[in-house]
């Protein structure tokens, strides 16, 4: 197959190509290509057999004071790539299309909720990307060897202060982007169904339980992290407090849900040891 990822300058577009190396891919930074360009949009999925959109306005606070500019990156980009590629589009969303009121595992047809405008801007980008017959696979609380992310956070901070406090009344699923990046190639190589599909690891914690699980890792006393509430840490995008997401539809498709996240922490750590 040929390949096409968008955003391959960020943290998931380069373990994609990681995992696809000596395949035929095109890795598209966005200088190289503007997903809003949509006579570029069609020249690069030209002769692609699956597009993976990595390309996103991940600036979850900024996006509040630049809702325009936020969804015209992960709303009408997404539709331009969706019109482009049509079902070879693999589009990447997120957790924030729900409210956070949930207390069990989110099923992948429950209803959007956003309540930011990131998560409004990936709701229209969703919507664009099923219509054209697309895949869409949300994740949430990633982490990964490229680029800036809690875990990366946590091992400088613990190196820098005695004690932590982080925020233990946010539930979600942390999730290791290249394992994330291992199971779109895989549903991409699957018979699955156009549709929703969760790519979240299984289990949950809190901010604070992945922040003691990360000193507890790093052979690091985990009390040093003391739990303390939202309410302390004050930002301009409201947070859903709950984003474990369900993983019912890879049934039968002969992908397997990705692992639980504390096994998959224990797995990615090295990555961060390494660079230490």
């Amino acid at each position: 197959m040929r390949w096409l990822i968008t955003g391959a300058g960020g943290m998931l577009g380069r373990d994609l190509q990681t995992v696809l190396a000596g395949q035929d891919v095109v890795a598209a930074t966005r200088a190289e290509l503007d997903i809003l360009d949509a006579a570029a949009v069609r020249d690069a999925v030209d002769g692609v057999d699956v597009v993976i959109n990595a390309a996103a306005w991940t600036d979850v606070d900024g996006a509040e004071t630049s809702e325009e500019a936020a969804t015209a990156i992960n709303g009408h980009g997404a539709r331009i790539l969706a019109d482009a590629a049509g079902k070879r589009l693999i589009h990447l969303s997120t957790d924030y299309v729900f409210d956070g009121t949930a207390t069990t595992p989110i099923p992948e047809d429950a209803a959007r909720a956003p309540i930011n405008a990131y998560g409004r801007g990936k709701a229209a980008g969703e919507e664009a990307v099923l219509a054209a017959g697309g895949f869409v696979v949300r994740t949430a609380w990633l982490y990964g060897e490229h680029g800036p992310n809690f875990v990366r956070t946590m091992l400088r901070l613990a190196a820098e202060r005695d004690t932590l406090d982080v925020v233990d009344d946010q539930v979600g699923p942390p999730t290791w982007s290249l394992a994330l990046a291992r199971q779109l190639v895989a549903l991409a190589g699957s018979s699955a169904a156009p549709g929703v599909y969760h790519g979240t690891a299984a289990g949950s914690t809190t901010w604070c339980g992945l922040a003691r699980a990360v000193f507890a890792e790093a052979g690091l006393d985990p009390s040093r992290v003391r739990p303390t509430t939202s309410d302390r840490f004050v930002r301009p995008a409201r947070r859903p407090s709950y984003s474990v997401l369900g993983h019912a539809r890879w049934a039968g498709t002969g992908v397997a849900p990705l692992p639980d996240w504390r096994a998959m922490l224990t797995s990615a750590m090295p990555i961060f040891s390494a660079a230490r």
